[in-house]
């Protein structure tokens, strides 16, 4: 029987009654759960096991080994795992070390493209320490959590006018909210998992596709950086978004493209600009294609490490000093975050980051930039307690060329700089969006369990504003 995320199992075997729960067993991706297994006996070894059947078929998991406290109780918040997928205390651990399972093809990367439905988890409990074989055992208990990118009442609105494939996503509530434009990166597709979550706090969100959009697949043409501006202006116009707080946040090759239209765009003006795993390296006259071809052209930099393993950073190395080719981020006139892990092995984001900063403070508009650089992670830093890869297969944009890319990172740290970055993130966008004058807290605020599932009253205007570090912040 399942309720409230609780779950109890009678073993013929086990004289015990063991009871799991996990607390709130519904909520949103980026917040926290409690697992607590109780009414074992005394000392009992329990391997407590999640597992995740992806949408593109494939099983996902993690499993950590704990030893029962004297009242027959683990906490996961609280108890050091011995052993498993992870060690240590780690509250989130079964989430952010998922794997494939033994058997699945290799490389694979979890990603959620159906937001509209949860990702689904089953915790279950196992007598002794396991490593192997669940599927061929019965668990001592078990239960289903879900784990959702759009809150109640969220609203997803696909966005087709004025040739564009987007999709747009509303907080709960009346509005107007101010909102952003979230660009991904070179793999192309529509990814809605960001905007969804970010419109679950309180920003309205439009998700671009602009490297695999419906007028690129009928045409064969890149569009042109018109296509980025009829995304503003639409999402402008819309009657439940502040027009004047719009912001953009680009990650890889969406951080290159959010660089150029921040500065030199006339018609995109941002209230600020987030810039994840990204260069400002670019021809700075150049549309999509024409970054493309500058890339191609630099294609004899790249590295293929003992792995067979693809290693494209030095495409944009060294650093050009030729202004024609960086972005000129020293005529910036909004707030910009730079979110960098120091072992990217895709893009050169720790030496643009160096490079952004020696121009600001040259141009004196240095207050104006966060730079977040975490040691050990990797390019693909996503919101918390998302799997990290290392390396994953990748078909590229134009050639359909597939090879292993390498991302970087180490598990541990890399997942601490998601979670890390993701909370400040948000601070600096509720900060640069809503503004200071709409209440008081500090990222203390958002350090707290998880948030609230019920809905949010007019885009969560209540939570305000608070700070924030112009430094580097290591993780």
């Amino acid at each position: 029987m399942i309720i409230s995320g609780v779950h109890s199992i009678r073993m013929q075997k086990n004289p015990c009654c063991v009871k799991l729960s996990v607390q709130p067993s519904r909520g949103l991706v980026d917040e926290k759960f409690s697992i607590l297994v109780q009414n074992t006996p005394p000392g009992f070894q329990v391997t407590v096991h999640a597992l995740h059947h992806s949408e593109d078929g494939h099983d996902w998991e993690a499993f950590a080994h704990y030893t029962a406290n004297n009242t027959g109780t683990v906490n996961v918040s609280e108890d050091p795992s011995l052993g498993g997928t992870y060690s240590g205390v780690e509250q989130m651990g079964l989430l952010w070390s998922l794997r494939p399972v033994p058997g699945n093809k290799p490389w694979l990367r979890m990603r959620k493209m159906n937001v509209q439905t949860p990702m689904e988890v089953t915790i279950s409990v196992y007598q002794g320490h396991q490593t192997e074989g669940f599927t061929d055992q019965a668990p001592l208990a078990g239960v289903v959590v879900e784990r959702w990118y759009m809150a109640p009442g969220v609203r997803r609105v696909p966005i087709t006018e004025e040739g564009l494939t987007a999709t747009l996503f509303l907080p709960s509530g009346p509005g107007p909210f101010p909102a952003l434009i979230d660009l991904w990166g070179g793999g192309g597709q529509l990814v809605e998992s960001r905007a969804s979550l970010l419109a679950s706090h309180g920003i309205a969100a439009l998700a671009l596709d602009y490297l695999t959009p419906k007028i690129t697949v009928e045409t064969g043409k890149m569009v042109e950086n018109e296509y980025f501006e009829k995304a503003y202006k639409v999402l402008e116009q819309h009657p439940q978004v502040l027009g004047s707080r719009i912001a953009m946040l680009g990650i890889s090759f969406g951080a290159v493209m959010t660089f150029k239209f921040a500065v030199y765009s006339e018609v995109i003006k941002l209230s600020c600009a987030v810039s994840v795993s990204g260069s400002h390296v670019q021809p700075i006259d150049g549309s999509v294609k024409q970054i493309f071809d500058y890339l191609i052209k630099n294609a004899g930099n790249t590295r293929i490490n003992e792995e067979n393993q693809t290693i494209w950073r030095d495409l944009l190395l060294p650093i050009p000093t030729d202004p024609a080719f960086k972005v000129d981020v020293g005529r910036l006139k909004c707030p910009l975050m730079l979110v960098v892990g120091e072992d990217d092995q895709n893009f050169p984001a720790p030496e643009s980051a160096k490079d952004i900063k020696e121009m600001m403070e040259r141009a004196g508009n240095s207050h104006l930039l966060t730079v977040l650089s975490y040691p050990n992670a990797g390019h693909l830093i996503e919101p918390p307690y998302t799997p990290h890869v290392r390396a994953t297969n990748f078909v590229t944009v134009g050639s359909r060329q597939k090879v292993v890319a390498l991302w970087g990172g180490e598990m541990v740290a890399h997942s601490r700089a998601q979670e890390d970055a993701w909370r400040k993130l948000l601070v600096f966008l509720r900060e640069n969006l809503y503004g200071t004058n709409l209440g008081a807290t500090s990222l203390s605020h958002l350090q707290r369990k998880g948030i609230s599932w019920d809905p949010m009253p007019n885009g969560l205007v209540r939570d305000g504003l608070h700070l924030f570090y112009r430094t580097e912040v290591n993780s």
